[in-house]
């Protein structure tokens, strides 16, 4: 298993958690994201929402049932390439358990954290790794969270067996053995709140280099967005619902069918925001 995380180990760059200790009057430049005069309208969650998929209906419904949830969930892979699963089977005691060890984590001093610090040359631990000296940060921060991974890569293998059904291949079994054979990666990340959101993100535009990636809102603080025909569209997750998103790999495994979507996260000027994504690629 490979873990990342999100918050600068760099000496030369402050510790997001740490710097809003302080009152800010401005964010420190490294933060400051370029406009874009150009750069789309956020339409109000009303407007447009993603599907939302039910996994024991899959599983379970019965043949009529589990037919009509396996044609939204290649419809929700097709236009959206994300959307929102219930009924996913991973319980709210684990969640809820899962959810306050993350919080906790944060609230350890820094120097506690730093022990378990990203090194030089790996991927693994608590820290971002800073790739050039001119690179926009995000305003963010992550760490390592073994647990979750086993019961979130039952789900992601419930879903590939899934989409192979619904993109009707013949050996999906050849499918679900390149996700079986993969990584898994997990990403848990901390945003604090920021006094100036307009002029940050917390996760710059990207799309996701997986097969699929599975999001648990932690503290329930929404803040990820996805480009849908030009526009930014926030995504909204009802509290012990999971998100799940095309990634790369599925996109070309699927011969372009599933999107991979870009999407971002921004961030909130009174709440804090924390987040857990597990990817398998």
């Amino acid at each position: 298993m490979e873990a990342f995380s999100d918050e600068s180990s760099s000496s030369s760059v402050l510790n997001v958690q740490e710097l809003i200790k302080n009152p800010l009057t401005s964010i420190p430049s490294c933060y400051i994201r370029p406009h874009n005069a150009n750069e789309s309208e956020i339409v109000s969650a009303a407007d447009e929402e993603i599907p939302t998929i039910n996994l024991k209906c899959l599983i379970h419904g019965g043949e009529e049932a589990s037919q009509i949830e396996l044609q939204k969930l290649h419809s929700a892979c097709r236009d959206w390439g994300f959307f929102q699963l219930v009924e996913h089977g991973i319980s709210k005691e684990m969640l809820g358990n899962l959810n306050e060890e993350i919080q906790e984590f944060f609230k350890l001093p820094l120097e506690e954290k730093l022990e378990l610090k990203i090194r030089e040359g790996e991927v693994e631990g608590y820290g971002t790794v800073i790739l050039r000296e001119d690179q926009t940060l995000d305003w963010g921060g992550r760490s390592v969270l073994e647990s979750y991974i086993v019961e979130c890569d039952n789900v992601a293998m419930r879903i590939v067996e899934l989409i192979g059904k619904a993109l009707k291949i013949e050996k999906r079994d050849e499918l679900e053995e390149v996700f079986e054979d993969g990584i898994q990666a997990m990403r848990m990340t901390y945003y604090p709140p920021c006094p100036e959101p307009d002029q940050v993100l917390g996760f710059n535009p990207h799309s996701d280099a997986s097969g699929i990636t599975i999001i648990n809102e932690v503290n329930g603080v929404q803040g990820l967005q996805i480009k849908r025909n030009g526009i930014w569209i926030p995504v909204n997750v009802t509290s012990g619902d999971l998100v799940v998103n095309v990634g790369d790999i599925l996109e070309v495994m699927s011969n372009g069918i599933y999107k991979s979507v870009e999407h971002r996260v921004t961030v909130n000027s009174e709440k804090e925001r924390m987040s857990l994504a597990v990817m398998t690629q």
